[in-house]
């Protein structure tokens, strides 16, 4: 297929994979994965809290505006974390390695291109290495997305250290900005995967002298 070995398509999948790169690292250092909304009560004020992969974000009402209180980073020791937080930040983790040496493979790939080292030894194991690990980073991130969206769905709570003073379910919940930008980064580390995958066979033009007879 000529359009999958074309310049503009190399182009074009170095640039969505970019992007997903950026976006996968980019949504693990978000917290607004989780959004609770809580109502005033005798133990806990109204605020919102932002529940992310990494730390928690309390904000509370004063004035009719938000304004942030108090951010808790989380750490390995933390035994109150759900399964789910705690397997998705392995797999966001695993997910931007994975992206990063995609880019670097596919960086491979195309300098051997731009070189005009076309044939199928130079440019065949780079592009697919590089599909292979961004769909695998992809599926990483889907994964998280999927649980996380679970687990809202579900109202499933956290049993939160009692200094922070959050209940251990919200009145109510929503997933948040976060939950969006992981969902486009998996879709364009899938979809650059694909299309390098796709870039299986590339077309060799050979030229074959002629010989004229007398």
């Amino acid at each position: 297929m000529l359009l999958f070995n074309s310049a503009n398509c190399q182009v074009a999948g170095f640039a969505i994979a970019t992007v997903g790169w950026i976006l996968t690292t980019t949504s693990m250092g978000l917290v607004e994965w989780r959004v609770w909304y809580l109502d005033n009560t005798s133990l806990f004020p109204s605020g919102l809290v932002c529940v992310g992969m990494w730390k928690v974000c309390i904000y509370h009402h004063i004035s009719n505006y938000n304004r942030a209180t108090f951010c808790h980073h989380y750490n390995y020791r933390d035994t109150y974390l759900p399964l789910d937080i705690r397997v998705s930040q392995n797999l966001l983790l695993v997910a931007s390695i994975l992206g990063l040496l995609g880019r670097a493979s596919l960086i491979f790939a195309l300098r051997n291109a731009c070189m005009g080292a076309l044939q199928k030894n130079a440019t065949f194991n780079p592009f697919v290495a590089s599909g292979i690990l961004n769909l695998a980073a992809g599926i990483c991130i889907s994964i998280a997305v999927v649980w996380n969206y679970h687990s809202v769905m579900n109202e499933e709570g956290i049993t939160f250290p009692p200094s922070l003073s959050i209940p251990f379910k919200p009145n109510t919940q929503e997933i948040g900005n976060a939950f969006l930008a992981a969902c486009l980064a998996a879709f364009m580390m899938m979809l650059s995967g694909l299309l390098f995958l796709s870039y299986k066979f590339p077309m060799v033009s050979q030229v074959h002298p002629q010989t004229s007879e007398m």
